[in-house]
């Protein structure tokens, strides 16, 4: 490398701290003056000790004349940096009789602390200061708000706590991204969006805030949707033969937008609107009003012509005109009988969830033999939407294979079953798991299940009626029982409690587990023995509910993923039945119903059909030994059908083949054209064995 090069790279190097990196973020803009032979890092000018702003914003460097910055230069240049000892520490300690000084990055490597406002003072890493707060609070651990990962409520350089909220701690590093990002003019506490207390504490403890407009606030058309219409018509039967998304103005095909959200619409001919001058309420906004206590029923409404359309076939419909011929007292009532029905139909719910889902793919590259990691993994990218539509692809040692997104999910919510963030042996509670709660695991399991129900996964089939309840009506309205309790010792203690005959055995039995209680503060004076049902209760209520808050918190915060929790809440007894319920269990009929048959019309197909329907019969019967849920995974990937149902709808096709076989990825069975139904059995039962791993003995097969 010649002389010429080497001059090159070195002009490019910061002069005061000798550093080519380039990272706003950290050391502030990297400015380059070709025409003074000069690089320099924003922050090491900002922070050096010996300079001073002596002109305006627009001379020099932000006000420092290049005079002055050469001089600087040549001041620190005297000056040994104390940790790498290289010269140019143009930064010293502001701490009396502390004589350190260091480079910029060398500081910010030792944890020092820089204050970017008043004097611009540096503090080393003995002189720096610290946040005061409780010891009590150095003991639990809580969510960044920023990034959503745990924390330590422990005061140290990499973790801040907020002045204004006790129990809002955040990363350093997630604080100085969102200053740099929100500017002076938005920056401040992201629990309680206090500024004034927020940002003093901030810029204390060296947090960088710019005095510029947010980063949002600079970009062109930034909020260009808020001027789209919404145009979509969202009633269950849309007539438009041009599709939901077709809008003609002044025809009947035009689409007309809810009067008070603005986000739901119809066509004026899906609806028994029939004039743009006609407002339209969608089924929310009205269900709201109907049930407000201000709801009065209007003097005039004008009926239409066209055939009566019922709330039953129209979710978003206006009411039947008979409605009018009703008091108001039974047309609330009829109102409020079809929407309870309405919230029942858990497959309608989901759909209307599944509207969220984009046309934009996201692939994800998924290991069969390590599908939680592995989904984690895909989860966790960077560019990871839940709201993109899923492809997955197996990459086992094999090769890589197209697969079914079904499949993906049906094994991820398996596993989740079987997972040690729940506990129980039927219906399962959270656990406590230190280590999955710092690795942040169980928010990715909400999150799993929410992407699950919504693209069109089945659900877990897994909780309890406690867990469902907390996540429904909140912890503090939930009384657990003693089938939620998994761990032996504390069914033990509770059962001795429980079984004190009279006031000496219940103290006796205290006394016992006095050390017990008393770390969980459910040490109590009891006078009665009818206190022992009270202490019963709070035992429960801490191993089952108190013990698990964080776990519980971090899963319900996964669960919004999509809208999924807010929804459940709002329609909880249709996710009962998905959630705290096995799945119902398959019938010949059932399977035989959910596929379509194709290329049905040479007589060997009408044949091979028959064979089709005797081998589910012979199946649900128990006699093979495959079961008509092993079909239905040989099938589709899922070993029962999805609350919505499967896209596409499981076909069959017939050929002339040796076995059957299974395309999960679009939900096709082809099924083998054979002479006679015993071979037909025989290689049905061989390949779904084989497909998917039974190893249960052949024993149906008598004397064949």
């Amino acid at each position: 490398m010649n002389e010429n090069n080497l001059c090159q790279i070195e002009n490019f190097a910061c002069v005061l701290c000798r550093r080519t990196d380039d990272y706003p973020e950290k050391y502030g803009e990297k400015k380059i003056y070709q025409d003074h032979n000069l690089t320099i890092h924003y922050y090491c000018l900002l922070m050096s000790s010996g300079i001073w702003q002596r002109g305006e914003e627009k001379d020099g460097v932000y006000g420092f004349l290049i005079e002055d910055i050469k001089k600087e230069v040549n001041r620190a240049s005297k000056l040994k940096c104390c940790i790498c000892k290289k010269n140019g520490a143009s930064i010293g300690c502001v701490a009396s009789k502390c004589k350190r000084s260091y480079h910029f990055p060398c500081g910010v490597q030792k944890q020092c602390i820089f204050q970017f406002t008043g004097n611009f003072e540096s503090f080393c890493w003995d002189h720096r200061p610290v946040q005061n707060t409780p010891s009590s609070h150095c003991t639990v651990s809580s969510q960044c708000t920023i990034c959503l990962e745990y924390v330590e409520h422990l005061p140290t350089y990499s973790i801040l706590g907020s002045p204004c909220c006790k129990n809002a701690w955040f990363h350093r590093d997630c604080l100085q991204v969102q200053a740099l990002s929100a500017g002076k003019f938005f920056f401040k506490c992201p629990l309680c969006n206090n500024s004034d207390k927020f940002q003093s504490e901030m810029l204390r403890m060296g947090i960088h805030i710019p005095e510029k407009d947010a980063s949002w606030e600079l970009e062109e058309n930034a909020y260009q949707e808020l001027l789209q219409h919404y145009q979509h018509c969202d009633v269950r039967r849309c007539r438009c033969k041009q599709g939901r998304e077709y809008n003609e103005p002044d025809s009947k095909w035009e689409i007309k937008r809810c009067q008070y959200c603005g986000s739901r619409g119809t066509h004026l001919a899906c609806s028994s609107i029939r004039t743009w001058r006609q407002n339209w309420e969608c089924f929310e906004c009205r269900s709201i009003i109907y049930n407000s206590d201000d709801f009065k029923r209007p003097k005039k409404r004008s009926l239409p012509n066209s055939e009566n359309i019922g709330i039953t076939d129209c979710l978003l419909e206006q009411p039947s005109p008979k409605f009018s011929r009703q008091s108001p007292r039974t047309q609330k009532k009829d109102l409020l009988r079809e929407i309870n029905t309405l919230k029942r139909d858990v497959s309608n719910i989901l759909r209307e969830l599944g509207f969220q889902i984009k046309q934009k793919t996201r692939k994800l590259y998924i290991n069969k033999d390590s599908i939680w990691n592995s989904a984690i993994k895909g989860f966790r990218k960077r560019n990871f939407n839940p709201s993109d539509t899923i492809e997955v692809q197996f990459c086992n040692g094999n090769g890589d294979a197209d697969g079914s997104k079904h499949e993906f999910l049906s094994l991820l919510m398996k596993h989740l079953e079987s997972s040690s963030l729940f506990e129980g042996s039927m219906s399962k509670n959270i656990s406590f798991n230190s280590e999955a709660l710092k690795e942040n695991l169980y928010y990715e399991a909400g999150r799993m299940i929410a992407i699950s129900l919504v693209h069109g996964g089945p659900p877990p089939f897994l909780f309890s009626k406690t867990l469902f309840h907390c996540l429904i009506s909140g912890p503090e309205n939930v009384e657990p029982t003693l089938e939620d309790v998994e761990d032996s010792n504390t069914m033990q203690i509770i059962t001795k409690i429980k079984s004190s005959k009279n006031l000496t055995h219940l103290r006796s039995a205290i006394r016992d587990y006095f050390e017990y209680l008393s770390h969980i503060g459910c040490l109590r004076l009891v006078t009665m023995l009818s206190d022992k049902d009270v202490l019963v209760k709070d035992i429960l209520t801490y191993h089952v509910i108190k013990r698990v808050q964080a776990p519980l918190d971090s899963f319900q915060q996964g669960l919004r993923t999509l809208g999924v929790l807010e929804t459940m809440q709002k329609y909880p007894e249709a996710f009962y039945s998905i959630l705290c319920h096995k799945p119902e269990r398959l019938t010949t009929k059932i399977l035989s119903d959910l596929f379509t048959i194709h290329k049905l019309s040479e007589a060997q197909d009408t044949r091979t059909m028959g064979f089709w329907m005797n081998y589910l019969q012979n199946v649900e019967s128990g006699e093979s030994v495959v079961t008509l849920e092993d079909i239905l995974a040989f099938a589709t990937g899922c070993r029962s059908i999805p609350p919505v149902g499967f896209q596409p709808t499981p076909s069959i096709e017939f050929l002339h083949a040796d076995y059957p076989v299974g395309t999960k990825c679009c939900n096709r069975l082809t099924l083998p054209i054979t002479c006679t139904y015993k071979e037909f059995q025989e290689n049905m039962d061989f390949a779904i064995r084989n497909a998917l791993g039974l190893e249960r003995e052949k024993t149906y097969y008598n004397g064949c």
